[in-house]
């Protein structure tokens, strides 16, 4: 690549786009947005307006034939990133899209086997992993500053009940878990570095709509280690997750949605007389935007010639266990429940 800097396009102006990942690659050392492209040439133009984006293009079409993109960043809904990455990569453009990159663990090995045919990088856009937060995070635990690995515990969840919102369309990839579920999953693969050897869930669903609204599973390890979480879209607002180790825990501030102006915390608890006096070291980390490092890392990869900071077969995994929280949550209501016996009565009798 001549230039010493990524040019970027953005296929469609999603809020996400417009509100987070635009300022944040707008941001990164190495990066420049030059173009936005939409169905809708007076959006497109809008958004360019108001970012600073010197080009607004009028379709999908004509940004990937842009000869001065370089990469595109991908925010269309779920159903939709099939279709554009593989249309990216036959354009010869680098991609960073959306999670989850597919609907499925299958299409998701279309996109990277198309990339790679193509010689484009693809990278599954979590931007929480390359946090320093979380940077920090993995070396304690890879260091065994809290012992062995044990449990990983995690909720995720906001409300929203809007029957038009693309997060409620079951066609569209709506629903908690491809939502917000997959980083649950994500921080648990990643955290036990391996792929779980078994998994049982439980899903509530919206009855018209048909998305999950409240997702719960379980995550067993090779090794032992359990890893759980809740999402759901029909709750209060919150997000964290707890890390167990066989000496000490680890507890993240803001896991997921990492302000980009503030700065961020976690908690290491290592000793001490846990409950009434635990050893709690807080670690705190200047502000730092978590899109605009994802950005940097991975024009970095694609500047100096070196593999994304996540390979994109990490996102075909990511599916893969998503598609078994389905299966075994189906599983489980084929099954029914047993019985829990009335109280007064002859249980273990």
């Amino acid at each position: 690549m001549a230039s010493r800097r990524l040019r970027w396009g953005i296929l469609s102006t999603a809020n996400i786009a417009r509100t987070k990942v635009v300022p944040g690659i707008q941001k990164a050392a190495s990066c420049d947005v030059v173009a936005v492209g939409s169905r809708d040439v007076a959006a497109a133009r809008r958004f360019a307006d108001d970012l600073r984006i010197p080009r607004a293009h009028g379709s999908y079409e004509a940004l990937l034939a842009d000869p001065d993109v370089d990469a595109v960043y991908i925010p269309l809904p779920n159903h939709l990133h099939l279709e554009w990455t593989l249309a990216a990569a036959r354009a010869g453009k680098h991609v960073l899209c959306e999670k989850p990159l597919a609907l499925t663990s299958a299409d998701a090995a279309r996109m990277v086997e198309a990339c790679e045919l193509a010689g484009v990088r693809l990278m599954e856009a979590f931007m929480y992993r390359l946090h320093p937060s979380w940077q920090a995070v993995r070396d304690l635990v890879g260091s065994g500053r809290i012992g062995r690995l044990m449990a990983v515990h995690s909720w995720f969840s906001y409300f929203n009940d809007d029957p038009t919102n693309i997060r409620n369309i079951h066609e569209a990839g709506g629903g908690a878990l491809f939502d917000i579920g997959c980083y649950c999953v994500n921080l648990s693969r990643m955290l036990f570095g391996q792929e779980p050897a078994r998994v049982e869930a439980s899903i509530r669903r919206d009855a018209e709509a048909r998305v999950d609204v409240v997702t719960s599973a379980l995550l067993e390890f090779a090794d032992g280690g359990v890893a759980t979480f809740t999402c759901s879209t029909r709750a209060e607002p919150d997000q964290r997750v707890e890390i167990y180790g066989t000496e000490g825990r680890i507890s993240i501030g803001i896991p997921f949605n990492i302000p980009p102006d503030r700065p961020s915390s976690i908690f290491v608890t290592h000793g001490g007389e846990p409950p009434v006096a635990p050893a709690t070291e807080t670690v705190t980390f200047p502000a730092a935007d978590p899109y605009t490092v994802e950005a940097d890392a991975f024009a970095s990869a694609i500047l100096d010639g070196r593999p994304t900071p996540t390979p994109p077969a990490d996102a075909v995994a990511n599916l893969r266990v998503i598609e078994a929280i389905f299966a075994a949550a189906e599983r489980g209501a084929a099954a029914g429940s047993p019985a829990i016996p009335a109280a007064g009565g002859a249980a273990g009798t």
